[in-house]
Formats: structure tokens, C-alpha cells, sequence
């Protein structure tokens, strides 16, 4: 039997309204990753940095709101927050994951 983690359904609740709320930017990184898989060669490394701005604007969002709450939180419960965070996202949200712990 698996254990849900301690902030597993405020996690869980936040996922939701990202997902909700920034549906718009989650689609365009669909369609910016499918732009450069379908690219030629000499269009790929811009549509790539295209895809890779519009991940990193989605993470800076994640980011933003995993620390105002982690904010309303005591030290210790802030940190156990943030790692829970990150690793629900990692699995969720995996193309977000990858610089979520750098910011």
C-alpha cells in the first residue's frame, strides 16, 4: 500500500487550478514540441528554443506558486512542502519538472 505525502491534496488541488488556469500555455507546448519534432533541420534549434521558453514560463509559474504557500508554513513544514512539490510534479508534470528545484 502506497502513503500519500502529508500536502498530497493542497498538491493536488494546486496541479489542478495550473492546469485550469494556464490550459492555454500547456497547449502551446504541445504544439510548440510538435512544431520542431515535424521541423527541418535548419528550423529545429529555434523552434526548440521556442518550446524551451514556453516550458520555462510554465515553470516559473509552478515555482511562484508552490513558494507563496510554502511561505504560510513553518521552516521545516516549508521544506517537506517544496521536496513533496516537486516530486508530484516530476511525476505529473514531467516536462516541468526539470528545473522546478533550481528556482
Amino acid at each position: 500500500m502506497r502513503r500519500r505525502g502529508r500536502f498530497a491534496d493542497p498538491i493536488r488541488r494546486q496541479l489542478d487550478l495550473f492546469l485550469e488556469e494556464q490550459a492555454d500555455l500547456v497547449d502551446e507546448c504541445d504544439r510548440a514540441i510538435a512544431r520542431y519534432d515535424a521541423a527541418d533541420r535548419s528550423d529545429a534549434e529555434e523552434l526548440y528554443g521556442d518550446y524551451v521558453d514556453l516550458v520555462e514560463s510554465a515553470t516559473e509559474i509552478l515555482a511562484d506558486m508552490r513558494d507563496r504557500y510554502a511561505a504560510a508554513l513553518a521552516d521545516e513544514a516549508a521544506e517537506a512542502y517544496e521536496a513533496e512539490f516537486n516530486r508530484v510534479v516530476a511525476k505529473r508534470l514531467p516536462r516541468f519538472a526539470l528545473e522546478i528545484e533550481n528556482r
